[in-house]
């Protein structure tokens, strides 16, 4: 998953910016990395999917007007 909250301040990481790094990064996901101008994450399907409701959720009630969100599955390989 990749996701940006905005609006954007490059002075300052706004509420909705700080809570949603926080959100992911106390989730049970396997791969974080975290950056200015995007996140990514990695885990499992209910883990991220649990993720991204909590989110979306929190980022939009500390004042986020936008998240882009992509989720991409990547199938296991065959034995």
């Amino acid at each position: 998953m990749e996701f940006t909250t905005e609006p954007f301040d490059l002075d300052e990481a706004p509420a909705h910016a700080v809570v949603a790094r926080e959100v992911i990064q106390s989730a049970e996901l396997d791969a974080v990395d975290v950056g200015p101008f995007g996140n990514t994450a990695e885990g499992g399907a209910d883990e991220v999917l649990t993720a991204v409701d909590t989110l979306l959720r929190e980022a939009l009630a500390s004042g986020a007007t936008r998240v882009s969100l992509q989720v991409n599955v990547i199938g296991e390989e065959a034995p």
